[in-house]
């Protein structure tokens, strides 16, 4: 039983969903997993577990930021082994080649945390993806007719920053939007030798203003979700 999730062993499937908003845990476990279970409600943080086509999946919430979703992603490996870890989130486009509800997959991840600074005592490292979670999620994306975008993400530590002008040089070298989580994700599935893919849906679009509601963040999008488990079924888990 860990700190933050208090779930017993053998209760958290080796594939787990990681939504960052703990309602939309909720929405996708009774939405798209049956006989889903609530394995963990402390910090309102909620888990379940159910099956998907036949196979044990799990949704974990994380909450918003790197050191958030750090601690449940340490927990997920160190104390319940889980296996793939794919974020299902939201991002903010920065690039006019995206629209709203525009589904992201995220083949690496920049950022402005020190957390890698002090990791790496000063180097940089590239966050990416795990290739074979990735070219499942296309494949799935091509065969469901669900249009994505594969390309780099901006894993930020601030939602309100004071320095804006750092994104758009950002958007210069090709990163398509920003979110809070991938960069994190991706460096501590690396380190243990797990599978990770971030998988998101923009639900803003800094640049033109337009943005969605916080219900429809929370339980309409669909699309990402369906991509994501589609993905872990068809990644043979590593070992």
């Amino acid at each position: 039983m860990s700190t933050h999730i208090g779930a017993e062993p053998g209760d958290i499937a080796a594939r787990v969903l990681l939504p960052g908003d703990p309602l939309r845990a909720t929405w996708i476990a009774e939405t798209f997993l049956e006989g889903a279970r609530r394995y963990s409600s402390v910090r309102a943080m909620h888990g379940y577990t159910g099956t998907y086509r036949g196979e044990a999946v799990s949704v974990q919430g994380t909450g918003m930021g790197m050191p958030s979703a750090s601690i449940y992603v340490n927990e997920l490996i160190r104390d319940y082994d889980c296996q793939q870890l794919v974020r299902v989130g939201s991002c903010g486009a920065v690039s006019d080649r995206l629209k709203i509800r525009d589904v992201v997959l995220a083949i690496s991840a920049a950022t402005d945390s020190s957390m890698n600074r002090i990791r790496f005592e000063g180097l940089d490292y590239a966050a990416t993806a795990d290739f074979h979670l990735l070219r499942a999620a296309y494949d799935a994306a091509e065969a469901a007719g669900v249009a994505v975008t594969v390309g780099q993400l901006f894993s930020s530590d601030s939602f309100y920053s004071d320095r804006p002008e750092l994104l758009q040089r950002m958007t210069q070298y090709g990163v398509v939007a920003v979110e809070m989580e991938a960069n994190a994700l991706y460096t501590l599935a690396a380190k243990h030798g797990r599978q990770a893919l971030c998988v998101c849906t923009v639900s803003d679009h800094i640049v033109t203003g337009e943005e969605t509601s916080t219900q429809e963040r929370e339980q309409t999008f669909g699309d990402m979700v369906a991509v994501a488990l589609d993905a872990i079924l068809a990644t043979p888990l590593p070992g």
